[in-house]
């Protein structure tokens, strides 16, 4: 519709405002800051809930903190002082030491005493001591009186050098022959007689004999 063909005069509502804003009975001017205030109210709830949620996390996270330093703060007991404590450690460390000490080897095991060797001897077992031809007189007779001397009982003198069929022509050191399962008695009569081990031997002859054992003797017992 035109001016031309508008039945009523203008008025003031026909006037157009500076901004360009269409105006009239039905329709108030608008400013700027109403139309710029929904925006800037949007803009400030946002920085309120941004705000807002990190504080919240920030907060949480230092209280979890704070809740958990007592239990790895936590101070020695009374009763586990340092002085205590060092005593403990030196007392185990001594208690170790003479654990291992108790538990060392003493060394080798000592060697039966020619008394309990002569104990170990077979009571009705018997001897033959041969005087082999040495220079000492009646020293089978010697021989055998040293022996029972020692408890040792069942020695016998020989006057043959050596058994019947028996060559001692090697031997030149007194020696103890001992038949099989008697070497119990072998060691025995050495122990008592001072002969070493190394004269002391197992012999067939001697096994198929009565005795349990022979003794050649060429010098004085030791």
């Amino acid at each position: 519709m035109t001016n031309s063909t508008y039945r009523y005069p203008p008025d003031e509502f026909d006037v157009a405002v500076p901004g360009g804003a269409p105006v009239g009975v039905h329709r108030a001017p608008r400013s700027g800051w109403s139309s710029a205030w929904p925006f800037l109210l949007v803009a400030l709830v946002c920085a309120g809930v941004a705000w807002g949620g990190i504080t919240l996390l920030s907060g949480g996270g230092n209280e979890g903190d704070s809740a958990a330093e007592p239990t790895a703060n936590v101070s020695p007991s009374p009763s586990t002082g340092p002085s205590e404590a060092a005593e403990g450690e030196g007392g185990g460390q001594n208690e170790g030491e003479d654990g291992e000490g108790g538990n060392e080897p003493s060394g080798e095991p000592e060697a039966p005493s020619t008394a309990d060797l002569v104990a170990a001897m077979d009571p009705s077992a018997t001897y033959l001591v041969h005087n082999t031809g040495g220079e000492v007189n009646q020293l089978a007779a010697t021989t055998v009186t040293n022996l029972e001397a020692e408890g040792v009982a069942g020695a016998e003198v020989s006057t043959a050098a050596a058994p019947e069929g028996v060559d001692a022509s090697g031997m030149s050191a007194n020696t103890v022959w001992y038949g099989e399962g008697r070497e119990a008695e072998g060691k025995a009569l050495a122990a008592v007689l001072g002969i070493p081990d190394s004269n002391v031997v197992m012999n067939d002859a001697v096994t198929n004999s009565q005795q349990a054992a022979w003794v050649f003797m060429f010098t004085a017992p030791a």
